[in-house]
């Protein structure tokens, strides 16, 4: 559960797009006019803050501007492709950029697609991880090649004879660039199996538990998460600059035949929205065009989730009502009213 800058193309799409769509549709950029903005589907995608996301965007855009809400559960990929050919769902509240750039720049640019604020105002970060106490008692591992030079410090699960690199679930952008990255270093070779992860809670727990036992641990995650909020970790360097060419032309692709090593890019996390919606949305468009959170808000709620084994919902729930003055800059003053009001008659009836 991707990856918000080194593409000045798309830096450039991005400062141009909502300036001609101003142009295009004065009308409804004109404010923040709450009205009807009819049926719109957000895509729950299928990890914490990306759920947390698509609740908040849920119930604003329902209590505040009208909006008839459905939620469509997928992973970045589908998600994005059903964008694309089908339109639908309207909204991907959390979209890792690096992990569709050139699709997603090619559908802005012809104004299939849109980007909105960025949900992470901080960018996010991803890469590959060890505690920090490994780290300290082994200062030589700094790179990603040292880490594979040691594979007794990262003991696979019933096989403390390999290493063991932790990999992300099935349908996660990370799952492709972490398989072909391994590729690249031959980890194989080093002594290493890649692990899969059924779910990005499996990926989590195999790193508590590892902290639990003070083992070693290494793998992919990516921040802000509870996670990296609640256990200390290191990134590791890998051991080569980023080559952009290299990670949009061979490392995002699962068939690239010859993977290189290369640095992860920098992560950009937007919000990504249809045309369709775009064009009918009046009010809530300008919501999600201001609609951005800080890494440490994100990781307060998310640990605050993760204690309290609450869903995207509840945390969406918690975070409206205990932080009024960060949203109530998204919206108009009559949505503010509308969604608090929603939340105080929603409070009462749980008492």
């Amino acid at each position: 559960m991707t990856s918000i800058s080194q593409n000045l193309v798309w830096a450039a799409l991005f400062t141009l797009a909502p300036s001609a769509f101003a142009q295009e549709h004065p009308a409804r950029e004109a404010g923040d006019r709450p009205l009807s903005c009819g049926d719109v589907s957000i895509a729950e995608l299928n990890w914490a803050s990306a759920s947390i996301f698509s609740h908040i965007d849920a119930i604003i855009l329902e209590h505040g501007y009208g909006c008839d809400v459905e939620l469509i559960p997928g992973d970045t990929m589908s998600t994005l492709n059903s964008m694309i050919d089908e339109g639908k769902p309207d909204v991907s509240p959390e979209t890792w950029i690096n992990s569709a750039r050139e699709t997603l720049d090619q559908a802005v640019a012809t104004r299939e697609l849109h980007y909105m604020a960025p949900a992470f105002a901080d960018g996010g970060v991803e890469g590959w991880w060890i505690p920090q106490y490994i780290a300290e008692a082994h200062p030589e591992i700094e790179t990603v090649a040292d880490a594979l030079a040691a594979p007794e410090l990262f003991p696979a699960p019933g096989d403390p004879r390999r290493g063991a690199l932790h990999n992300c679930p099935e349908g996660w952008s990370c799952q492709i660039s972490t398989t072909n990255l391994f590729e690249a270093y031959r980890g194989w070779e080093k002594g290493f199996d890649l692990l899969p992860s059924a779910t990005g809670e499996a990926l989590e727990e195999s790193l508590a538990e590892a902290y639990a036992d003070r083992k070693g641990w290494l793998g992919y995650y990516w921040a802000p998460t509870a996670a990296l909020g609640r256990y200390d970790m290191v990134k590791l360097n890998f051991d080569a600059p980023y080559d952009e060419e290299l990670w949009h032309g061979c490392i995002i692709d699962p068939d690239c035949a010859a993977p290189r090593i290369t640095a992860w890019p920098r992560s950009e996390v937007y919000t990504v929205v249809t045309d369709g919606f775009a064009r009918r949305a009046n009010g809530a468009l300008g919501y999600l065009k201001k609609r951005s959170l800080g890494n440490d808000v994100l990781n307060g709620l998310l640990a605050w989730m993760t204690d309290g084994k609450a869903s995207g919902e509840e945390a969406a729930i918690h975070f409206l009502r205990t932080h009024p003055d960060t949203w109530r800059e998204w919206v108009s003053e009559e949505a503010f009213g509308k969604v608090n009001a929603d939340l105080e008659r929603s409070a009462g009836k749980s008492r």
